[in-house]
């Protein structure tokens, strides 16, 4: 066998070179955080990307349509949704005279009684007057005004400014109201030549107790009255304002033959001449 030489050494790879228990790194003892339930990995998901690997692919979904309101309401039942948006059903008959009351205007062109005046003439003043008053006043339910003498009259025994007649005006309802009530003093009939080219009609009452209702009373007396009645249309109210008045122009006045198919569909009142 050969020798080696005492000088040379053998020589060992720096890998293969073992490290000293002084020289090794000192080791750092670190706390591993305890798995909670967020931070655990799923079984599909690996640990270089979050994304599963079963998962497919993304794709655009669209918006979900929008119903209508119709669809909607069949679809929900009485059961369903909150209690506000509970609401009972509602009569049909309340919806008839809603839209009955709301949808149904006055027209410009319709008819209608302006103003009903009534008329008591005495020919004096005094006592004759006041009864006269009493009575106009239990019939219209108003307090009657009383009317002067424009000028002297001395066969019939009138003086100038003497008060010799009282009268009411009625409008609205009121006049309605108390046309149906004397026309059966008059037979429910009016002359025709009562009516003038305006439209505007008149007829008097002989006597008070015609009228249905009214009883004679002795203190009182019997007496008579004068009716006028004026027909006319919305808007006339332009001729008669204190300012910026206008004229009601001819398309818009009532004409005769107007006024008495008016009055024969409202009161139901017969038109003709006397009968001989």
């Amino acid at each position: 066998m050969k020798e080696t030489p005492r000088d040379t050494e053998p020589t060992m790879s720096p890998s293969s070179e073992e490290k000293t228990p002084t020289e090794a790194e000192p080791t750092v003892e670190t706390e591993t955080p305890e798995p909670s339930e967020s931070t655990t990995p799923s079984p599909d998901v690996t640990e270089d990307s979050d994304i599963p690997k079963d998962s497919p692919p993304e794709t655009e979904t669209a918006p979900p349509e929008a119903k209508d309101e119709t669809d909607v309401k069949e679809a929900t039942t009485p059961g369903e949704g909150d209690v506000e948006s509970r609401e009972e059903p509602v009569p049909a008959e309340a919806v008839v005279r809603t839209r009955t009351r709301i949808h149904r205007p006055r027209s410009m062109r319709d008819l209608k009684i302006g103003k009903v005046v009534v008329n008591i003439t005495t020919g004096q003043s005094g006592e004759p007057l006041e009864r006269a008053m009493t009575i106009l006043e239990n019939l219209t339910g108003q307090k009657p005004s009383t009317r002067r003498a424009k000028q002297t009259i001395r066969t019939w025994g009138i003086r100038r400014y003497e008060p010799i007649a009282c009268m009411v005006t009625l409008r609205g309802k009121k006049a309605e109201e108390f046309l149906r009530r004397t026309f059966p003093a008059v037979g429910n009939r009016i002359n025709l030549r009562s009516f003038d080219r305006n439209g505007n009609f008149a007829f008097g009452i002989r006597e008070h107790i015609d009228i249905p209702g009214q009883r004679y009373d002795p203190n009182l007396g019997i007496i008579g009255m004068d009716i006028m009645a004026t027909v006319e249309r919305p808007g006339f109210r332009v001729a008669r304002r204190r300012r910026a008045r206008s004229r009601v122009g001819r398309s818009h006045r009532a004409t005769r033959e107007e006024s008495i198919e008016f009055i024969k569909r409202s009161f139901g009142v017969e038109v003709g001449l006397p009968s001989e």
